[in-house]
């Protein structure tokens, strides 16, 4: 589920000793450590509540003092909750934080306008590295998310740092290619009720999942149900 495992961030300007870390990840003492060595902690960033980013967070904070801010306020620490909208500046950094719900209620994105000639955007578990993202319905859900990748898609050209899989060159690629394959399921989902004789209102999950994910590995099968109740939330409320 986690790809390769959660990313972690060290943000930095040249000639900064300071850093600000964005998901400090889950309790790993020699992970921690190495995150504190590369300098100064000025902040700590989450971009969702996940065990897998947020687990380390109170022993971060105990370790260097310094604010850890979300959006959802269960998981600041010194800090307080973010803002849609909020500038912040630290380690030299402009950072724009996004109000990105959808993967959960409470994921956020930070923009990076001087990164690079395109900048660059932490995607969290909005955008991955490869495969998709899944919706934790009823946490997030797919109206939150389709809107979510419109606010990124307005960022052009950005590199995509996400918080699971390797780096991609040009966010907007991404935010289509994301968009196009959660239309294509929804499209499926459809389908699925159609040959099932189902309103979106009466379909049983398992049964329409047996029909729009019937090649997905066990392993993964929750997550594929999780997806078609947040399709089937979509069908029922937003269309």
């Amino acid at each position: 589920m986690s790809l390769d495992g959660t990313n972690s961030y060290v943000l930095a300007a040249k000639g900064s000793d300071g850093v600000v870390v964005v998901d400090p990840g889950p309790l790993d003492e020699a992970h921690l450590a190495a995150l504190q060595s590369s300098g100064p902690v000025e902040l700590v960033l989450i971009t969702h509540h996940h065990r897998d980013h947020t687990e380390a967070s109170t022993r971060f904070h105990e370790m260097t003092g310094a604010p850890v801010r979300a959006f959802d306020p269960a998981y600041c620490h010194g800090g307080d909750p973010l803002r849609d909208g909020e500038v912040l500046s630290a380690a030299g950094v402009r950072i724009n934080v996004l109000a990105t719900p959808g993967h959960t209620a409470d994921s956020a994105c930070f923009h990076l306008p001087d990164d690079g000639p395109n900048g660059s955007v932490l995607t969290g578990d909005t955008i991955l590295g490869r495969g998709t993202t899944v919706l934790s319905y009823p946490d997030g859900t797919l109206g939150d998310y389709l809107r979510s990748l419109d606010v990124l898609e307005s960022l052009g050209e950005a590199t995509v740092l996400p918080a699971h899989g390797p780096t991609l060159p040009n966010l907007g690629e991404a935010v289509r290619d994301y968009r196009a394959h959660r239309l294509g399921r929804l499209e499926q989902v459809r389908a699925a009720l159609l040959t099932l004789g189902l309103s979106a209102a009466s379909a049983d999950v398992g049964s329409v999942t047996d029909r729009v994910y019937a090649e997905v590995d066990p392993s993964v099968r929750r997550a594929a149900e999780q997806s078609v109740a947040a399709q089937l939330h979509y069908l029922r409320e937003e269309q």
